[in-house]
């Protein structure tokens, strides 16, 4: 196995390229470049230094992993008959993925190499743009990197923009977080005679970028909190703050048993926004429910106990673990089969010590979703009805207790047959998919709906419920009913 030298030809022109560096490019017998489109190269080529360019492969692939693929396939399989020297535009180690794809090969123990120096663009590009790095700053691919990896607050640089779709994704992607307006600065050829500071907003960027591989994207870090709502983080930052010294005094106040009822509010506002398939009020609404998280993560950190670090780990581990046929090796080829493993995953997590299978199913804001639970859990373990005509016998059985109770029972035994009869119709919209959390929640919004009405109509006619008798009321109901339809 013969020797891979890699040399980097530095970020600009002969100038900048170290003596050292200089005299191994000379003095290579078998030099391969992964690209001849360098300002270094092209000045030696005048000293008649000769080499082989692997930029036929750009041409014959359409993707850039299969073009460093086949870069490193070649390279591997000329050191296995002689040792080769391969140059590479900067640095080897700074956002070269073929330098990387090698050293992956080295650890295998299927290569040999040595890496030498050569000029990062890094350097140069802080002293042309006048940034200090220690406030913090970024350096993507411009091939692969997705939206979540930008940090709005950090001075970001894009490497590998190759061409005009290349830089077409890279402003589109950047587009979902930055305004369409924001001045960003094209780099071009930093450190050397013919640097050159594009500045251009966002929204142009495809269309007057400079591709070659001498350019970098700049885009400046985002001071104003206001200005980066669009980040987890800003959103987190808000609620430390509302909950800080200096914050506000009913959010300080809170605690989590305070702010039960508004979690439950905000789901049924959010359910509310479903129904009327209102995208904007379903974003607003989102938010609302994803506040009440934060902040219940902010007691957490306040308190000591847990943070939001600590939600998002046990969140994500539990979605891993129990879908082992994402993550995993098991086979999932149907939703029943999903459905099965994670009713089988989820008896495994529970503690073996439970003194009862109801155990966790218990909602305090909820009895109609307590006694759903219940049902749920105990059919599964075969304590049910054969079919739904059970159910509905039963339904009956309690209805007639209920209604001999009214009739000569205390109101004690009145309340205790009422519960069996909601019981029953929990059963029954179990049996048939329905959730009855949900039925309640659409009966009381359309009685607040169609009441209103009544409302409205009153005011228009006599003024007075007192001036209409019930059978004008209903007539009223009636007509709302019919307006629904």
């Amino acid at each position: 196995m013969n020797e891979i030298t890699i040399i980097g030809l530095g970020a600009s022109d002969l100038d900048q390229l170290p003596l050292g560096i200089y005299k191994k490019l000379k003095a290579a017998e078998h030099l391969y470049v992964r690209t001849e489109q360098h300002p270094v190269l092209q000045e030696l080529k005048s000293e008649g230094l000769t080499w082989t360019s692997f930029d036929t492969i750009y041409e014959e692939n359409d993707q850039f992993e299969k073009v460093y693929e086949e870069i490193v396939q070649t390279l591997l399989k000329l050191a296995t008959e002689t040792s080769v020297t391969y140059a590479v535009p900067g640095h080897p180690l700074v956002a070269e993925q073929t330098v990387q794809l090698l050293i992956e090969a080295e650890r295998k123990g299927n290569a040999h190499i040595r890496i030498e120096g050569g000029q990062s663009f890094l350097d140069p590009i802080f002293a042309a743009l006048r940034i200090d790095p220690i406030e913090g700053f970024q350096l993507l691919d411009g091939t692969s990197f997705k939206r979540d990896d930008v940090q709005m607050g950090s001075h970001v640089l894009i490497g590998q923009v190759y061409d005009a779709f290349s830089a077409s994704e890279v402003k589109l992607t950047l587009m979902e977080k930055y305004p369409d307006d924001y001045e960003v600065t094209i780099v071009t050829a930093a450190g050397s005679a013919q640097e050159k500071l594009t500045k251009v907003p966002l929204y142009k960027l495809d269309h007057v970028m400079e591709l070659d591989n001498l350019t970098t994207l700049y885009v400046p870090p985002i001071q104003e909190q206001e200005k980066r709502l669009k980040e987890w983080q800003t959103l987190r930052q808000i609620v430390a703050h509302l909950r800080g010294p200096n914050g506000c005094p009913w959010d300080k106040e809170q605690t989590h048993v305070t702010l039960k009822k508004y979690a439950v509010e905000e789901v049924y506002e959010l359910l509310q926004a479903i129904d009327e398939e209102d995208d904007d009020h379903i974003v607003e609404e989102l938010g609302d429910v994803l506040l009440q998280v934060f902040l219940h993560a902010q007691i957490g950190e306040d308190s000591g106990y847990f943070s939001m670090e600590d939600v998002l780990s046990s969140i994500s581990d539990k979605m891993i673990r129990r879908h082992p046929h994402v993550f995993g090796e098991v086979t999932a080829n149907s939703t029943e089969d999903v459905m099965r493993n994670w009713q089988q995953i989820k008896a495994e997590e529970k503690d073996r010590d439970e003194e009862s299978l109801l155990d966790g199913e218990l909602r305090s804001d909820s009895s109609l979703l307590t006694s759903f639970n219940y049902q749920k859990k105990v059919a599964k373990v075969g304590f049910d009805w054969p079919d739904v005509s059970g159910a509905w016998d039963k339904f009956t059985e309690e209805l007639a207790e209920w209604k001999e109770e009214l009739q000569s029972g205390t109101k004690e035994t009145q309340v205790d047959e009422l519960g069996d009869v909601l019981f029953t119709i929990v059963n029954l919209a179990r049996f048939y998919g329905i959730s009855p959390e949900q039925a309640m929640v659409q009966a009381n919004q359309k009685f607040k709906r169609r009441f209103q009405f009544i409302e409205s109509s009153v005011k228009k006619g006599k003024g007075n419920f007192s001036d209409y008798d019930l059978e004008e009321l209903d007539s009223f109901w009636n007509e709302a009913k019919r307006l629904e339809r």
